[in-house]
């Protein structure tokens, strides 16, 4: 069982959106994430620098919004990553040990890169390794020289990877998957969006959870296998479920 003097999760959010709307805090947040033992000890830091441009929630939630750093269209280019990745490895260590990883979008694939960099001695070499991931449409790096480091070796973290259909990252959140050691993979109808799960789907994450995450043993549930002898995927057969994520 995960000891109680350690923090459970770290929650990385999407860019553009506030605290306040972090998917597992708002009242309607999906049942599958409702797990008191996962969340009981949780942290959910802000992005370090104020969004760019236009959000997509506003209207819907108040200002101010962040985001984690910047970046040119073809996602090869970035701003202020370096400092940003300081901020966390040094929030981290400060607020910590944590088990666990759980984000969204920009917030996905910066955890994604933060477990890649600690698997190779580049980051929290004081922290005890993340023993899980929870990716919600997160995607890859990139640029070479962030690649050839963070994804070298398959990441040995557990992870579960939510990827939509109809989300514009779903082939970058393939990507992200297949760089870890055997992924547990969640498709849902959705777009780029924290998703609402059928009960089958949301059952095969709960039982993650508590057996992989909670128990640290192998997960006893019925996968689809996708061809691949290093991932386990499981659909969402729901396509009645709307966009609209939390």
């Amino acid at each position: 069982m995960i000891k109680k003097v350690n923090k459970n999760l770290i929650s990385l959010k999407n860019d553009g959106k506030k605290r306040a709307i972090e998917w597992v805090e708002v009242p309607k947040k999906p049942r599958s994430m409702q797990h008191p033992q996962l969340l009981r000890s949780s942290e959910f830091p802000d992005g370090k620098f104020p969004a760019g441009g236009k959000s997509d929630i506003e209207g819907i939630f108040p200002p101010p919004y962040y985001e984690w750093f910047q970046f040119e269209k073809d996602f090869t280019v970035y701003f202020n990553l370096d400092e940003c990745i300081s901020y966390l490895c040094e929030y981290i260590t400060a607020n910590g040990p944590f088990h666990g990883f759980l984000g969204f979008s920009q917030g996905a694939t910066l955890c994604a890169l933060l477990l890649g960099y600690q698997a190779q001695g580049k980051v929290l070499k004081e922290h005890p390794p993340i023993n899980f991931f929870i990716s919600i449409s997160g995607s890859k790096f990139r640029d070479p020289s962030i690649c050839d480091v963070a994804y070298k070796d398959p990441i040995k973290a557990k992870s579960v990877h939510f990827i939509g259909d109809k989300d514009w990252l779903k082939v970058p959140g393939e990507d992200l998957a297949s760089a870890f050691d055997k992924p547990l993979i969640l498709r849902h109808p959705q777009g780029h969006t924290v998703p609402r799960l059928d009960e089958v789907t949301t059952n095969q994450l709960r039982n993650w959870i508590n057996e992989e995450v909670l128990c640290q043993q192998k997960v006893g549930v019925s996968v689809i296998d996708n061809g691949k002898d290093h991932e386990k995927e499981v659909s969402s057969t729901n396509p009645n479920k709307g966009e609209n994520g939390v």
